[in-house]
């Protein structure tokens, strides 16, 4: 118990510090503004000039936040390429990314081989007339295909029909 009040007195003069601290910074940094005796345009040139200085620190901060940012980026990649390092291999994701066959060997062969390639012109054209040639449509009445197969005889005729291609 002493020990934490101790802990917690030297917590608050700690605090009381920083705080003295920062108002003596401030004070040395911000002289203290005279608005009074001013006349309405000396006030507008002021507050132009405050404005101009809020802008210039905005985009400082927005900087510095930036390069944040990015640090902790980095930091977190070499984290993980850390982790990796220590035998946790793990796969980056990849993304599936169309390109031409006129596109890939420019990549490989570089720019100076304009080879062009048409990959489709090798494919085989399958012609739907000819497909219909080779298997015959059977049009027959389906209620007498049911009425075959119902019941145990037409049980025996699957069975026998499925075990006849093994059997040969």
């Amino acid at each position: 118990i002493l020990m934490l009040a101790k802990a917690k007195e030297c917590w608050e003069q700690e605090i009381e510090e920083r705080e003295a601290e920062k108002s003596r910074y401030l004070a040395e940094r911000i002289p203290t503004l005279q608005t009074r005796g001013l006349s309405l345009s000396a006030l507008q040139d002021l507050c132009r000039e405050l404005h101009a200085k809020v802008e210039v620190v905005d985009e400082e901060r927005y900087d510095i936040e930036a390069k944040c940012l990015h640090n902790t980026r980095e930091i977190k990649d070499l984290k993980l390429k850390v982790m990796d390092l220590r035998g946790k291999f793990k796969r980056p994701p990849l993304r599936r990314v169309r390109v031409s066959a006129d596109a890939m060997l420019r990549a490989l062969l570089g720019s100076k081989h304009k080879v062009s390639m048409d990959l489709r012109a090798n494919l085989k054209s399958v012609k739907k007339e000819d497909t219909e040639k080779e298997r015959p449509v059977e049009v027959g009445d389906w209620r007498k295909n049911v009425e075959a197969m119902s019941g145990m005889e037409g049980r025996k005729k699957m069975f026998d029909a499925a075990k006849s291609p093994t059997s040969q």
